[in-house]
């Protein structure tokens, strides 16, 4: 299975163009939805969670409210939750990759914000940014419903610049182009990693092995 690493900071378009790839077939794996779960009633993160900042479970589940508001009054209440979060992540997404796996999926899209952060581009086959210009993403994230500017610069302050994941990345989707340039730029992306002699910039070697089925 070849697995891509999708990421880019906020509002640059990644829900979009993840829906692009599964419209090619692609199945999708979110970082968000997997911290959603987990901070849902029955989560694995709850009760580390609760401990760790008292207040913030509410009927069973992580009020992400009063998360946001504790972790704003420490700063480096960031590195102790994602101390706690970052390692279920990780363990929820290789069991879902292994289901995939064993059910013939030949294409994974990891959508993870903060995959460079976290080094999780090491485990993929190629990584793809989702891209804008600044003025694009600024209205896009400040239109957003309760988003304020202080904010929108503090969420920024936490990931990677975009000129720093565009120089790592594999592959830039440009999503300041409308929809059908973005549309044409993931049905390239898709086109070449299924070539089976296609080479993983990641593993340095095929991605697909001789013998296999070439994913659809």
């Amino acid at each position: 299975m070849i697995l891509i690493g999708l990421t880019g900071s906020i509002g640059m378009g990644k829900s979009t163009t993840t829906a692009m790839f599964a419209d090619r077939g692609a199945v999708v794996w979110n970082a968000d939805d997997a911290v959603h779960r987990l901070y849902a009633p029955g989560g694995g993160a709850v009760a580390a969670v609760g401990a760790a900042f008292p207040g913030v479970v509410v009927d069973g589940a992580v009020d992400r409210a009063r998360l946001a508001e504790a972790l704003g009054r420490d700063e480096t209440a960031f590195r102790r939750l994602e101390a706690i979060v970052h390692p279920l992540v990780a363990a929820g997404r290789a069991d879902d990759l292994e289901a995939a796996r064993a059910v013939g999926v030949g294409l994974a899209v990891l959508d993870i914000p903060l995959l460079f952060e976290t080094g999780g581009d090491a485990g993929v086959d190629a990584v793809v940014v989702v891209s804008a210009d600044p003025a694009i993403q600024a209205e896009r994230v400040l239109a957003r419903p309760g988003m304020t500017r202080e904010r929108f610069e503090a969420i920024l302050a936490r990931q990677l610049p975009d000129a720093e994941k565009r120089a790592r990345a594999d592959f830039v989707i440009d999503t300041g182009q409308g929809l059908d340039a973005a549309r044409a730029q993931v049905d390239a992306v898709v086109d070449a990693v299924l070539d089976p002699a296609w080479i993983s910039p990641r593993r340095g070697r095929p991605a697909l092995s001789p013998d296999a089925e070439r994913p659809h």
